[in-house]
């Protein structure tokens, strides 16, 4: 798992800490068995274009984007057992509750992944 910020295309501001899943265990474990996200915290699952939230014991803000880092759909405070997906998405954050609307991520807006550390 790799370690990196997001960051706001507009104003270059960093937005969260986020761990990026791209191996296929990693993405199929998501947050899965792993502690409640805290605020600015988060995890970007590539190539992905669903999430479920079968397992958790806490809701999740689900941000799809595409390959360029567009904002397709935001699904705020997704609860447990459900199920959420976006056509022409290539990447999700998932985000503790709120955060979407804190950060401000809405359709439209362009975010970028830097990585900065490897764990």
């Amino acid at each position: 798992m790799r370690i990196g910020t997001l960051i706001s295309k507009d104003s270059g501001s960093t937005l969260a800490t986020v761990h990026r899943c791209d191996g296929v265990l990693e993405r199929m474990r998501g947050l899965l068995w792993r502690p409640k996200l805290a605020q600015g915290q988060g995890l970007l699952i590539a190539p992905c274009n669903s999430v479920h939230t079968i397992g958790m014991r806490y809701a999740i803000d689900v941000v799809f984007l595409n390959r360029e880092g567009r904002v397709l759909k935001v699904f705020p405070a997704v609860k447990p057992l459900r199920f959420a997906a976006a056509r022409g998405a290539r990447q999700v954050i998932e985000l503790a509750a709120g955060e979407a609307a804190r950060l401000g991520l809405a359709p439209c807006r362009m975010v970028l992944w830097e990585e900065t550390l490897a764990a």
